[in-house]
């Protein structure tokens, strides 16, 4: 009965970690393009399928397409996106140098992290409520006893606590990520 919960909880955290894997820190990171689309032969194509990322220095990305004719189509989606970074083209493949962040545009990061910890934080807190909902109508309806209710009740909160303190880790780990120079 737990699962279904539990289920949400664990997504509402995967979730989480997707967007903070998304957070430019300074440092080049591939993942960051996830959400990038190409035209590729009329048809909206993941940038990673249609050529290789990769990472030969710490600020640089360098994307080398399959077919050279979808470079101009790569620097197109990369500017479209909301990046904030300019993308070279060498004729062979584009390549992205991540600036270092300033230490103004590193406490603003921190507090979307926070923003966005809180919001998960919250989204769990609404599947505990949910999930207490749902055991107070099956007492209602005499399909679980009190005792029941009263123990399914301290394991919602138990799976609560758990991924608050999950978000919350995840959290520190990202805010601590974006701090260090």
């Amino acid at each position: 009965m737990l699962k279904q919960f539990e289920e949400k909880m664990e997504k509402t955290l995967e979730n989480l970690e997707g967007e903070y894997a998304n957070i430019r820190a300074g440092r080049a990171n591939p993942n960051i393009l996830n959400k990038i689309k190409v035209d590729y032969y009329g048809v909206s194509t993941p940038l990673q399928q249609v050529g290789n990322v990769s990472v030969p220095e710490a600020r640089t990305i360098v994307i080398t397409p399959w077919e050279s004719s979808v470079l101009k189509d790569i620097e197109k989606a990369i500017l479209c996106s909301d990046l904030g970074l300019t993308p070279n083209n060498d004729g062979k493949s584009v390549i992205l140098n991540f600036p270092e962040l300033t230490e103004e545009r590193r406490k603003d990061l921190v507090k979307d992290i926070k923003k966005k910890g809180e919001n998960a934080k919250v989204a769990v807190r609404n599947v505990r409520r949910d999930a207490n909902d749902y055991f107070k109508k099956q007492l209602k309806a005499n399909e679980i006893s009190e005792d029941e209710e009263k123990d399914y009740e301290t394991k919602v909160q138990k799976l609560t606590d758990k991924y608050v303190d999950k978000i919350e880790s995840a959290t520190s780990n990202k805010s601590n990520e974006i701090m260090t120079v």
